[in-house]
């Protein structure tokens, strides 16, 4: 997939988009993309400071940082990209949907080893999360907004909260959850504990009546 087709995937999945043109002339997640690629070229050709410097002049006019050593797929929709980090080790599949504030960070001093998170195909990640170290995230995933991921995540799973955990998961395959951008589904699973324990304190108290009206 070319950068047209990139931009073309991007204004069908945006409905604040008008026309491909104005992806192209405008989107800053469009330009973080296209300059990546360029970034990419000259560190593959050997030439890390030019790709380096190609990466950071980018950075500085999109707010998008992505490394020049990551591994990008097709059809990456970066929606808004204000403080979105990607980095050198970081691999996204295709058509995947980056929000704003979205970390792919690394842990770890060594080099040449893998540091960061692999991305699966069609998986939308929400704003302000951040996923840490060589984790995997499975094809058609969903992060919830403001989570911190720090271990693999299953195919076709939803997972949310500090630090995130699985709460969804169909055992089939979903529509694609980054193309629907429905980041605002998320079930919280703190409401969902209380509510259980709630109903084992119920459960335990009628029983505990039954028991006295025996005596």
């Amino acid at each position: 997939m070319g950068l047209f087709k990139d931009a073309k995937s991007i204004a069908e999945r945006d409905p604040a988009a008008r026309n491909v043109m104005e992806v192209i002339l405008l989107y800053p997640g469009f330009k973080a993309l296209r300059d990546h690629r360029i970034a990419a070229f000259f560190l593959r050709h050997k030439m890390p400071l030019i790709a380096r410097y190609v990466s950071q002049r980018s950075s500085r006019k999109t707010g998008i940082e992505i490394h020049p050593g990551a591994t990008i797929g097709e059809g990456l929709f970066i929606d808004h990209g204000h403080g979105v980090v990607i980095g050198e080790t970081a691999v996204v599949g295709n058509n995947c949907t980056i929000y704003h504030q979205v970390t792919l960070g690394g842990n770890g001093r060594e080099r040449h080893s893998k540091r960061h998170p692999t991305v699966g195909n069609n998986v939308l990640i929400g704003a302000g999360a951040k996923i840490l170290g060589p984790v995997t995230i499975g094809d058609n995933s969903m992060i919830g907004s403001g989570s911190v991921v720090l271990g693999d995540v299953p195919p076709n799973s939803t997972v949310t909260g500090i630090k995130a955990r699985v709460i969804k998961t169909d055992g089939e395959r979903v529509e694609s959850p980054s193309l629907l951008l429905e980041h605002q589904k998320i079930i919280d699973p703190v409401a969902q504990e209380i509510a259980q324990l709630r109903g084992e304190l119920e459960a335990t108290n009628k029983r505990l009546a039954e028991l006295e009206a025996k005596k």
